[in-house]
């Protein structure tokens, strides 16, 4: 279907070919981010709104989600043409409406009507089925043709030859090298645990850990993230099943096991569509060589697809006591044990202390204790900051490091100019962190930036739906979308009945909306969760005998008693001090607050507790000396 070419910076846009090209080279996009893309520039600067955007792209299917489909697809299209939502280059965002493509743009050939979304798949290409985002290998277009062409020749050729004449060796050969260009994205499922004892499994989880990142570092292959494959740990599904779900070409499965000083992994590679083994080796090492294992399984693999990266630093030498307790570290992490997680981590540099993922987990831990006002953040963020800086000069390229470096900026100085490009940076050297979405989301919640919130709280659920189920609740919950928060919560229930932090949030929800019953039901239930059924019953108690107001004072005397033995935050007292009224309580506590750069601090335009000290100038004062834009 003939159709204009778009030219704008180094890229053509051929909407007549259905194709995006970067100085001459195609690159490959899927097809909703391409039909968005055609429908932005067509308009050439003007606001396409989102309820535009859900009907040309989606008219015709049901039960679709389009806000995700939306937010999917702008996100795809930023990462391809290298923007920024911050300060976009292409694509601008207009808050509550719709988008507009702000880069300049040269029309060339005749202008055609914006095709309907049935006109278009009728054009060359456009049927084509969905497939990742990959950019194709450089080479100019028409040459490339050419070499398809003379791919399909020659795979004829061998197919005949292996007919005629039996399965020679070199052909066997060659058309396996076939089947292997053909892997472009792998998943890697957990290694599977065969130390015959379950407190190894930290050590199976962590190596699966590395193995994942290595070959993200190491090959152009696009990587399946690990909080995606984990939901297929000790899941027996079929691989072709598994594949489809993640999107993936091939799938990479094995076993690990350690027993005394010997470590032994076997992997095989298996094309999913066929089912075919690609690739498959064992390892013995010693204990000692273990830190070693995944960053050479990678590069074997990548060479074998043909996808390993040229050059790359040399891996340091790493301690196998250190990389030990790091893993453990990282495995209690995300099973919520952060104290013993830290006492891991603090560990690991201990023994090593030039060892930078054990710093940046230092950090993290520190930074977290912070936030959830379990240590005083004036003893917390120099710690913090002091481990993830010392994390990042060993290590520049640990995304880990360059987020928590975010937090710090964020939660401990305020800057959130710094906090931006910190998170940007952790972005590009992985994608796929979901504790930067995450971190992202508080940030734009802070900053009243509530679509942008939403967006970026979805990718860090999409990443990670299973360690943090309650995430869209929380964002919801902080930019006052109560309703939005109550839907997404007891979606959640169903899948989640007795998550404590799920069931808590929903308490907080009913409070900011005015049902006490309702909030106060939520706060026993998360109790009983936590195995505290004592203190569920004190919550029912109190509000049968006195009301919500007495729920109130019986989680301020818990928090005044936690005081007298360990760090208890001033802002979460105030919140308590605010609902009961209590105004000059409530201020001098939050100026505590401030002395102490509490983060709580951060979070309190969007508590409806304070809403009634809003003309009160102290309050104003606080606000604007911790430099939030005024919700008042």
């Amino acid at each position: 279907m003939p159709g204009p070419i778009y030219q704008f910076a180094d890229f053509q846009l051929d909407r007549g070919r259905f194709e995006l090209l970067r100085n001459g080279l195609s690159l490959r996009v899927e097809r909703k981010p391409m039909e968005l893309l055609i429908l932005l520039v067509s308009r050439q600067g003007l606001l396409v709104t989102r309820r535009e955007i859900a009907d040309r792209l989606w008219s015709n299917e049901v039960f679709v989600d389009t806000e995700h489909g939306i937010n999917t697809a702008i996100r795809k299209l930023r990462h391809l043409l290298r923007d920024n939502s911050d300060e976009p280059k292409f694509i601008q965002t207009v808050t509550g409406m719709g988008y507009r493509f702000v880069a300049p743009i040269t029309s060339i050939g005749v202008p055609v009507s914006d095709p309907t979304p049935a006109e278009a798949s009728s054009s060359v290409g456009y049927a084509q089925p969905e497939e990742p985002e990959v950019e194709i290998a450089a080479s100019p277009v028409k040459p490339r043709r050419f070499w398809i062409a003379l791919a399909a020749c020659s795979a004829i050729v061998i197919a005949i030859f292996v007919l005629t004449i039996g399965p020679h060796p070199l052909a066997a050969r060659l058309l396996r090298r076939n089947v292997q260009t053909l892997i472009m994205s792998i998943a890697v499922i957990p290694l599977e645990n065969l130390s015959g004892d379950p407190n190894q499994e930290y050590f199976a989880d962590g190596m699966t850990d590395e193995l994942i990142t290595m070959l993200a570092k190491d090959s152009t292959l696009r990587i399946t993230s690990r909080t995606s494959v984990m939901q297929y740990r000790g899941v027996h599904k079929p691989l072709p099943v598994i594949a489809r779900a993640l999107n993936v070409d091939g799938i990479l499965e094995g076993s690990i096991s350690r027993r005394n000083d010997h470590v032994h992994l076997t992997l095989q590679l298996i094309r999913a569509d066929t089912d075919a083994h690609v690739w498959a080796e064992s390892y013995d090492r010693s204990f000692a060589d273990a830190p070693m294992l995944p960053d050479e399984a990678a590069n074997a693999i990548a060479r074998e697809l043909h996808q390993a990266i040229p050059t790359r630093p040399a891996t340091t030498y790493v301690n196998p006591e250190a990389h030990d307790a790091y893993l453990r570290g990282r495995f209690l992490w995300e099973n919520s044990q952060f104290a013993e997680a830290g006492k891991n981590f603090l560990h690991s540099v201990e023994v090593q202390p030039d060892y930078a993922p054990g710093w940046a987990g230092v950090s993290e831990y520190y930074a977290a204790s912070a936030v959830d006002g379990l240590i005083d953040p004036r003893e917390a963020w120099p710690k913090a900051e002091s481990a993830v800086v010392k994390s990042l000069q060993l290590d520049p390229t640990l995304a880990e490091g360059h987020s928590v470096l975010a937090a710090v900026f964020f939660f401990y100085h305020w800057d959130w100019v710094r906090a931006r490009t910190e998170i940007r940076r952790a972005y590009e050297l992985d994608p796929h962190l979901a504790d930067n979405y995450r971190l992202e989301a508080k940030l734009r919640s802070v900053l009243n930036e509530k679509a942008e919130a939403v967006e970026v709280q979805r990718k860090a659920m999409e990443l990670n739906p299973f360690v943090w189920p309650w995430g869209l609740v929380m964002t919801y919950d902080s930019l006052r979308d109560y309703d939005a928060a109550l839907e997404e919560g007891k979606f959640r229930l169903k899948t989640y009945p007795e998550n404590p932090i799920l069931l808590y949030l929903l308490s907080d929800v009913y409070r900011c909306k005015g049902m006490t019953r309702e909030s106060a039901d939520f706060l026993a239930r998360a109790m009983s969760a936590l195995g505290d059924k004592q203190s569920a019953q004190e919550v029912k108690t109190a509000f049968s005998h006195g009301g919500y107001e007495a729920v109130v004072r019986l989680q301020l005397d818990a928090l005044l008693k936690r005081g007298k033995s360990s760090y208890a935050s001033p802002v979460e007292e105030a919140e308590f001090y605010a609902q009961l009224g209590e105004r000059e309580k409530t201020l001098a506590l939050l100026e505590a607050g401030l002395s102490q750069r509490a983060p709580g601090l951060l979070f309190i335009q969007a508590d409806p507790a304070f809403d009634s000290l809003h003309a009160d100038p102290r309050y104003r004062s606080i606000i604007q000396r911790v430099g939030l834009p005024p919700q008042f």
